[in-house]
Order: structure tokens, then C-alpha cells, then sequence
């Protein structure tokens, strides 16, 4: 594993906490270890009013470009992203790949695309930096229900690329699609700890399927969206400790991390970032080479960033 030299100090004066509040991000603590250098926030969205949402979409999009998305980085420590287009949006992905050209060769995306896309478009979104697609069972979709035949066209489509699948799912439909989600030729990668129950955790149904998917070899989980079934909620997210715990010691090396700023399932000024890279760090328990590798290893891995050269002892 690569070794990434961080430092576990903060300077008081300097990048205790920063100046003004990020959009969308509450509080003005840093977290509470330096992140490495190269760390990638592995999923979240930008939001840009220039861009229109989709017809289907019922809810009005927050207002988060990626000038706010950038103070969020350096309220953090990272450096890397992935921006995953969001259900507000539809298939149109213009917004998230006017996102990848403002952050250059330190963002990959992950877009959404029904399953007629052809491989001409599917190359135009290759060559902007795109390495996956979404296929989302939960929100309201521009082309109604998601289906499981969906899913396996859209992974056959995107295999000669060497993209990867991303699912939204809930805990049930990963029990339910289990056979479905082995089966698929390109690395799967299932989001926000596959939203299992906190209160179940490492006992529930779910974790076993996913714990025998990430034992093939090819699934990856998100751990993110601590706050999505959270009944003790933030900032520590405390019932979640047993289930991020288990996924950490089941596969550190398919996790990756990520934000999901700017937190659009979530109330209006609930969530604090810092506090979420707190919790991964509580997940990790403290082993600082784990978390690294979680957020800089795994991640330039997955979605084929350039990875660090090895650092002298």
C-alpha cells in the first residue's frame, strides 16, 4: 500500500477551522485528522442553475456549483473527486461534465443515461472524463421504473469501455438483485452502505449478500451517506459505528468515501462534513493507513487516477 506521508498535527492558528461557513455544510471545524495528500471525496453532486432540471424532477435543485463545491475541498483536505449526476437532472448530463472540465484531471464522473444510450455517446462521455454509470432504484427516475434488465444492459453496454455500474439501492432490492449483481461483467459499486439498517448492521440480511459480493472480488460499497438511516443522527452517527466497522474489516481494499454534499436528503443545515470524515475515521478505528487507503488508494484504483509514487521511509 502506498504511503502517503500525512500529518496527523494541525496548526492551530492556521487550519483549526476555517473563516466563513461552505454552502450546504455546517460548522467551521476541519476534521479532526489531516486528510492525505490525493484525498478523493468519491461521491457527490453539483447542482449549477444554469442547467435546468429534468420535467420529472418535483423538488427545486439547491444552488451548488462547483466555486462552493471547491471551499468544501478546502475546508476538508481533498483533492480528488468523483461528480455523479444527480436524479434532479434526468440523462442530461451537462452539468456534471461542465463540472468535470472546471476541475481538470483531479475529478472522474459517474453519469446517468437510459438504456437505449448508443456507443457513440457513450464514447463522447468517455472522453470527459466519465468512468461509470448510475442505475438508481430509489429516487424518481426521467424514465420511470428501473429495472433489473435495465441494469444488465447498461453494464454490457459500458464493459468494453471499463467503466463500472454504480447502484442506488434499497437494503431489500440488494437481497432481492443479489444474483443479479454477481452476475454483472464490470465492477459493481453499490452507494451509501447499501442503505442497511444501522439498528440490523453486521446481522442484517443485506450485509451477509453484500459481504458475499464484496468476497468475489468485484464489488466495491461507497461509505457515505452515514445520515440516510441514521436514528441517532449527527454529527457522530453513532449506531453506524457497528456496520462501518464491519464493511472496513470485511474489504478495505473495494471501499471508498465519499460526502454526497450537498446533501439534498437532508434538512437544510443538519449536516457537517468534517463530522462525516470524523465518522470515517471512527469506522477506520483511528488506523490511519486504513483510512488512507480508503481515501486515496482505492479510489485512484477505481476510478483511474494517477496513483502515488511509493515515499522513502
Amino acid at each position: 500500500m502506498t504511503k502517503h506521508g500525512s500529518d496527523n498535527s494541525w496548526s492551530q492558528a492556521v487550519t483549526h477551522a476555517v473563516a466563513q461557513p461552505v454552502p450546504h455544510s455546517v460548522g467551521l471545524a476541519r476534521p479532526t485528522r489531516r486528510l492525505p495528500a490525493l484525498a478523493c471525496d468519491s461521491h457527490m453532486h453539483i447542482f449549477d442553475p444554469r442547467f435546468a432540471p429534468s420535467s420529472h424532477w418535483p423538488r427545486t435543485p439547491p444552488d451548488a456549483p462547483v466555486t462552493a463545491y471547491r471551499q468544501l475541498q478546502q475546508r476538508l483536505g481533498t483533492t480528488r473527486a468523483v461528480v455523479v449526476t444527480p436524479s434532479t437532472y434526468g440523462t442530461d448530463n451537462a452539468c456534471t461534465l461542465d463540472a468535470l472540465a472546471q476541475l481538470g484531471d483531479a475529478a472522474r464522473g459517474v453519469a446517468v443515461v437510459d438504456q437505449d444510450v448508443t456507443a457513440d455517446e457513450l464514447g463522447r462521455l468517455d472522453a470527459q472524463g466519465v468512468c461509470g454509470l448510475r442505475v438508481n432504484f430509489v429516487s424518481p427516475q426521467s424514465w420511470g421504473i428501473t429495472t433489473p434488465a435495465m441494469l444488465t444492459t447498461l453494464a454490457a453496454k459500458v464493459a468494453p469501455l471499463g467503466w463500472h455500474i454504480q447502484v442506488f439501492m434499497h437494503a431489500e432490492q440488494v437481497v432481492e438483485l443479489a444474483g443479479v449483481l454477481e452476475q454483472l461483467p464490470v465492477p459493481l459499486v453499490i452507494d451509501h452502505l447499501a442503505r442497511i439498517d444501522p439498528q440490523a448492521g453486521p446481522v442484517a440480511n443485506a450485509f451477509a449478500v453484500l459481504r458475499h459480493l464484496l468476497d468475489q472480488g468485484n464489488t466495491w460499497v461507497k461509505l457515505s451517506g452515514a445520515y440516510m438511516r441514521s436514528q441517532v443522527g449527527g454529527p457522530s452517527y453513532a449506531d453506524t459505528l457497528p456496520l462501518g466497522q464491519a464493511l472496513v474489516q470485511a474489504a478495505p481494499e473495494r471501499l471508498v468515501w465519499g460526502s454526497d454534499w450537498p446533501h439534498t436528503t437532508e434538512a437544510v443545515g443538519t449536516v457537517d462534513d468534517a463530522a462525516l470524515v470524523d465518522t470515517l475515521q471512527a469506522w477506520c478505528k483511528d488506523d490511519a493507513a486504513v483510512m488512507d487507503r480508503i481515501l486515496v488508494d482505492n479510489p485512484a484504483r477505481l476510478y483511474g487516477f494517477t496513483a502515488l509514487p511509493q515515499l522513502p521511509d
